[in-house]
């Protein structure tokens, strides 16, 4: 495989991860705090509704953990294709 190529399917891979973080970020903080809103008020967490949770808060904390997530992700895929320190 040349350079170029390797770099070519790192990057690749890597806008892979960013898409699916993205999109899981994006289901949590559109989808469970605003599309299924309802369906999620109907459970209480600590006498709040889950879905008013997830629209002021659980967005926020799965947010910080797809970080730590996409931290481990690329030290993974910078050691798979050779670019670790």
């Amino acid at each position: 495989m040349t350079e170029n190529e390797k770099a070519k399917s790192y990057w690749k891979e890597n806008i892979r991860y960013v898409f699916i973080l993205m999109l899981i970020w994006f289901l949590v903080s559109f989808g469970a705090g605003i599309l299924f809103k309802d369906f999620l008020n109907s459970i209480k967490i600590g006498g709040f509704k889950l879905g008013f949770w997830f629209a002021q808060q659980g967005s926020m904390y799965v947010f910080v953990v797809l970080i730590f997530v996409y931290v481990y992700l690329m030290n993974r895929l910078d050691k798979k294709y050779g670019y670790d320190e």
